[in-house]
């Protein structure tokens, strides 16, 4: 070896540079391009050293082959964000030390000699590698080593053809590493022999194969040609080599898919394997083979027909619900009596935390089936109902097939949460693509663009939720059965808490009942003063509040066990959050008590009406709805329509403005059942009677002062009873809903039935 020289250095990824030789290599990464820059200003010659492992992007000293090639950069040409380099070999090198100098990567080399150990030995193999080398060339029809004359067989020679050979034809990194680490020349051309003979014999091999080929297949079937040469292949390497795509081929062979399904795995089975293995579209096809086959066409879970059964696992998992719980029976019941029956649609809706989801999931329990939920709020492109069609990039089968593929099974029971919330734009509305599932006459041949073939959801039981059945695309409310889950009363409150909420938040949180107490003198108290909604949620919140405030008293303070009473409850969740009872406290004029439907449940609400000189105009505050100004402005008119009727001075409406107001101002409200309460509130001011404080109405007014029906009497009765109202006048229209409201409300709560305006002035005004 000659002396120490230092160099910048260039690592290459699964290149090996020779002396002698030329190679093109494009450079891209930082501290290359920093060497090559250097070496181009400096007019130096660089070291290039293969790197070990290709996958790694910033390798150290460790990572890279100790000898390699000290060369002289031939031509330089920038192409974007790379250098495309033409390097030139110049001799094999020794790294002995690297070092970063002006941020630019060097090596410390010795370059080494190459050397020969028999002058005429070197001369016979140099001949018999150069024959070797131009049959091989022949054979692949590619530049054999040319010949010149006087040509002299000594080391310089040996050692450029085997330099060239290497280049050209050695194809693995650690291979060719070993021809440029061998400087004895006759060692390296012994290396280049064995290495044609392996050539010779593989090339041998591929024409025995194409042969096997060829004669297999007659003529005119040259599109067979690839896959038989591949099993050909297989052959040869005793069954090596078998792909995933033979699993999925035996998956159709031995299961008992639709024969459109097979068919279409075949098609694509042959498509895949006329593909080369490295283009993109193998990995869409297989990807699409597996969606098409791991979905469930044919697995099927068996029903529980035990009737019995059912209705305990429903009465354990929810109080109440009876309706639900019957319709569900019934389902049961028809279908173990006629042994087949199309899954109906059924839609639960209901103000939130009333037990939507969690009915779905008992649903499924009860019956025994998978369960899986897709959640349709905010959705507003139709592919995540059907799915993209394979020509995009990226593309998936849609939520209805993606949750039956998590469900395994053909008749799961499928929860569509909030399909009222879904929207739509420029992708599509996707309530339009949801007519095909929820449709029972057709969603028994549902297309997904991905999938390309027909899909049976007929065994499906389909269950949606909602909190507004306004709000439901009228096309799909056609579909649907709806069952209507109202707000909860205190009793029901009370019970499920006892049953379910309790126990959940003990085990939640580490505890036994013995270590936490809950009466239901607390639990009353906490429900009404605690929370305000139609559900449970927040009252189970806030008794997973005090559980874990018990945790830390337990463990702090080294008590036993906590009962909850109200003084404990005032110092860890603060002052009571709501009254209860918010009725009047005494009778007055103009303000009356009127209810309201909201997604909480029902609620009670003021209306004021107050009057001042003026020019006869109308003002309505509180963030009202426009329904609710129109049924202001009929209420107005009917009462000056008869004025003189109630002794009023028509001439009074054209000196005064009324203004008719609805406090919590920052909350928006509307709704045409305030009708008759604003008519009343209006007539109490003008006439200056005094409104009952105990007596609240609701019901929508006409011109003509007629009382017309309105919806959500339960939850209205509800709110009343909840904040101390004796007496509720309705629309004659809605006794048939008193069915609905709970004996504990009619028990204690006077219901009274009107049809005309002045029926409920004589009730509510004095």
């Amino acid at each position: 070896m000659s002396s120490i020289e230092s160099y910048p250095l260039l690592c290459t990824r699964g290149a090996v540079m020779f002396p002698m030789q030329e190679l093109a290599i494009e450079v891209g990464r930082k501290y290359s391009v920093d060497a090559v820059n250097y070496c181009l200003k400096n007019q130096s010659q660089i070291v290039i050293v293969s790197q070990k492992d290709l996958t790694v992007n910033d390798p150290t000293p460790e990572d890279l082959y100790e000898v390699g090639t000290l060369c002289t950069i031939k031509n330089s040409r920038k192409n974007y964000d790379h250098l495309k380099v033409i390097f030139s070999g110049v001799k094999r090198c020794f790294i002995k030390k690297h070092f970063v100098q002006d941020d630019v990567n060097f090596v410390e080399i010795e370059e080494m000699e190459s050397f020969t150990s028999d002058e005429l030995e070197i001369e016979v193999l140099t001949k018999k590698a150069l024959l070797e080398f131009n049959n091989i060339a022949q054979k692949y029809a590619r530049p054999g080593f040319p010949l010149k004359q006087n040509t002299v067989f000594d080391q310089v020679f040996a050692s450029i053809m085997v330099d060239t050979f290497a280049q050209i034809y050695v194809k693995e990194l650690n291979i060719k590493q070993k021809f440029l680490e061998e400087n004895n020349v006759n060692k390296r051309l012994y290396m280049m022999l064995d290495q044609i003979d392996k050539e010779h014999k593989l090339y041998d091999i591929e024409q025995e194969l194409n042969e096997k080929v060829k004669s297999t297949i007659e003529e005119g079937q040259r599109d067979y040609y690839l896959r038989e040469k591949l099993k050909a292949i297989k052959d040869e390497l005793g069954g090596e080599g078998v792909s995933d795509i033979d699993d999925l081929r035996k998956l159709v062979d031995e299961n008992p898919y639709p024969d459109n399904v097979k068919q279409k795995a075949y098609d694509e089975f042959k498509h895949y394997e006329m593909l080369p293995p490295a283009t993109g579209e193998t990995g869409v096809i297989r990807s699409y083979l597996e969606w098409l086959l791991f979905t469930p066409w044919y697995q099927k879970s068996e029903d529980n027909n035990d009737l019995e059964k059912a209705s305990q696992i429903l009465d354990e998992d929810h109080y109440g619900l009876v309706k639900v719980k019957e319709r569900i029976l019934e389902y049961l019941a028809v279908k173990q009596m006629t042994n087949s029956l199309k899954s109906p649609i059924i839609c639960l809706v209901g103000p939130p935390g009333v037990g939507k989801t969690s009915l779905a999931k008992s649903v499924a329990r009860a019956l025994d089936r998978k369960f899986v939920k897709i959640s349709l709020g905010g959705v507003r492109d139709e592919a995540e109902i059907r799915g993209h069609r394979r020509t995009y990039l990226g593309s998936m089968p849609g939520r209805i097939i993606q949750g039956m593929k998590r469900a395994g099974t053909t008749n799961p029971v499928f929860l569509i949460d909030e399909i009222d919330k879904m929207a739509s734009d420029y992708k599509g509305d996707p309530s339009s693509a949801m007519l095909e599932v929820l449709d029972p006459e057709q969603n028994n041949m549902f297309s997904d663009h991905y999938l390309e073939e027909p899909y049976d959801l007929s065994d499906v039981l389909f269950i949606c939720t909602a909190n507004y059945r306004d709000n439901i695309p009228p096309a799909l409310l056609d579909r649907l059965e709806i069952i209507e889950l109202s707000s909860y009363t205190e009793e029901e409150k009370l019970n499920i808490a006892n049953k379910h909420l309790i126990k959940k938040q003990l085990e939640a949180n580490g505890l036994n009942d013995k270590q936490i107490t809950f009466n239901d003198e607390i639990l009353t108290y906490l429900i009404r003063h605690y929370t305000r909604e139609a559900g449970v949620r927040q009252l189970e919140r806030t008794i997973g509040n005090l559980c874990r405030k018990s945790v830390l008293a337990i463990l702090k303070q080294k008590k036993r066990s906590i009962k909850i009473n109200k003084k404990l409850v005032n110092t860890w969740l603060g002052h009571e959050i709501f009254e209860y009872g918010t009725k009047e406290k005494k009778d007055e004029v103009g303000v009356v008590t009127g209810l309201a439907y909201t997604s909480f449940g029902g609620d009670i609400l003021q209306i004021e009406v107050n009057y001042f000189e003026g020019k006869g105009n109308l003002v309505v505050t509180g963030q009202l709805g426009d329904v609710m100004v129109e049924s202001a402005k009929i209420a107005l008119d009917y009462i000056k329509a008869n004025a003189i009727k109630y002794d009023i001075n028509p001439e009074f409406f054209d000196k005064h403005d009324i203004h008719i107001h609805v406090p919590e101002g920052a909350v928006p409200k509307d709704g045409p059942s305030a009708g008759v309460t604003l008519t009343t509130a209006i007539v109490s001011s003008l006439t200056n009677r005094p409104a009952k404080k105990d007596l609240a109405m609701t019901g929508e007014v006409t011109l003509r002062g007629n009382v017309l029906p309105i919806g959500g009497l339960k939850e209205k009765s509800l709110a009343a009873h909840r904040s101390g109202i004796k007496t509720i006048v309705i629309p004659k229209g809605n006794i048939k809903d008193l069915d609905d409201v709970p004996d504990t409300v009619k028990n204690e709560v006077k219901f009274i039935p009107v049809e005309k305006v002045d029926q409920v002035f004589k009730e509510a005004l004095y």
